[in-house]
């Protein structure tokens, strides 16, 4: 959320941000209405503090009737003021974060490639995508997934099982090395810290699980969890930033999400993921931001698969980021005609400035002893769908084997799946 009186100081900046960001929004309507639920506050301050003068001597008959009268007003004031209050927020939340001046500026097409490890590798057989080989070694059962739950979801099998645990435990030991301490979130999380993460936990365009009869959702992320972990709190930041990481199952219904680039593990219903979090001070974010990026890299190059890094152009941010890298894989179920494969994402990892702090009222104690808002950021460690699919692609053998990375070898004892 941005504050409203920046709002109100920088119309124009703000309008030109909704406008880049693909988001309609009418901020002559928010605006208003702010000015209407001052108005109406204020006049029921006045009220109240009139009925509270009267109320200190003995009354007369005519001033009980008038304080009575009085009375209602500020019932209907209040009334009209909740009503309006309603709006007023309900239009605030949809008001994007501001863009980093750096942040390319269009549709999901204008993103920018700003690094590039190698070049991937050129089989000398035709490459099979990752669903074709898991069911060729017996790594996963989809139709027995749809059987018990619905399609996409999924039961993982045999020495699967191992590598996906060997790539959290990996994930884990390199965020640890870095000063991440580990967490384990709930699946759930309440509605309102859904909201304040800058999730849509209801409404027709919704990607979340809502629970019937609650006012919980099954997460999508660890952010969600992790980002509400300090809702209401003032942090002590004297002695460094604090940093996260957090290992959850995540759902998503993934409504719309269908065809050839949907397939296999590429887009499902849950999956389990290993999310960086970070705390930190206004002035230390962006060097914050580098260091979850670094740490990705580092992840991914560990297990030496071909990628790249793209900068997010504006409007594909999504409401909370105020800049986003995604780190691109190469998979060979991206490629087409002649062309082996092609990047497809595998992490994300985005600076949200104190949009989510905000609306969480998560601040932390300044030198001065007053108090301001922190900085949030997040950033997939390790993610059990995507990554297998990279791995699975780009160790692929001629004989339908798939070999287990380096890495790897010490956590699982395997050498090949």
């Amino acid at each position: 959320m941005l504050d409203i009186k920046f709002i109100r100081e920088n119309k124009e900046l703000v309008k030109n941000n909704c406008e880049n960001r693909r988001v309609k929004i009418d901020l002559d309507r928010l605006l208003n209405l702010d000015e209407k639920r001052k108005e109406l506050m204020k006049k029921s301050e006045d009220l109240r503090a009139l009925r509270n003068q009267k109320s200190k001597g003995k009354p007369s008959d005519e001033e009980i009737a008038k304080m009575r009268q009085v009375g209602e007003e500020i019932k209907t004031l209040e009334i009209e003021e909740g009503e309006i209050s309603s709006e007023f927020y309900e239009l605030a939340l949809k008001v994007p974060n501001l863009t980093h001046s750096d942040s390319p500026i269009g549709g999901e097409e204008d993103y920018k490639v700003i690094y590039k490890n190698r070049e991937p590798k050129k089989f000398s057989f035709q490459p099979k995508d990752h669903e074709e080989l898991m069911l060729k070694n017996d790594l996963v059962d989809f139709d027995r997934g749809a059987k018990v739950a619905t399609a996409k979801f999924y039961f993982f099998k045999n020495n699967m099982v191992r590598l996906n645990q060997a790539l959290v435990n990996y994930g884990m030991d390199i965020a640890a090395k870095h000063g991440f301490t580990l967490l384990e979130t709930p699946d759930v999380a309440k509605n309102d810290i859904l909201t304040g993460i800058g999730f849509n936990p209801r409404g027709a365009e919704t990607q979340v699980y809502s629970i019937e009869n609650t006012d919980l959702s099954l997460v999508g992320t660890a952010e969600i969890t992790v980002g509400g972990f300090h809702a209401g709190e003032t942090l002590i930041l004297d002695k460094g930033p604090k940093k996260y990481i957090a290992l959850s199952h995540c759902f998503r219904t993934e409504a719309g999400s269908y065809g050839r680039t949907s397939k296999g593990l590429y887009r499902v219903h849950q999956f389990t993921k290993l999310e960086m979090f970070i705390y930190c001070k206004p002035e230390d974010s962006e060097k914050y931001h580098q260091e979850i990026l670094n740490i990705e890299k580092e992840i991914v190059d560990g297990l030496d698969i071909p990628y790249r890094v793209i900068d997010i152009p504006s409007g594909d941010l999504g409401g909370p980021a105020y800049r986003k890298y995604d780190i691109e894989a190469w998979m060979t179920m991206k490629g087409e005609g002649d062309k082996q494969g092609d990047y497809g994402e595998i992490t994300s990892c985005s600076n949200c400035t104190d949009y989510q702090a905000r609306r969480l009222n998560i601040k932390y104690r300044k030198e001065d002893g007053g108090a301001d808002f922190v900085h949030t950021l997040n950033g997939t460690a390790v993610v059990l769908s995507r990554f297998p699919i990279a791995l699975i692609e780009n160790y692929q053998r001629e004989d339908g084997l798939i070999e287990v990375p380096k890495v790897l070898r010490k956590y699982t004892g395997l050498k090949k799946l």
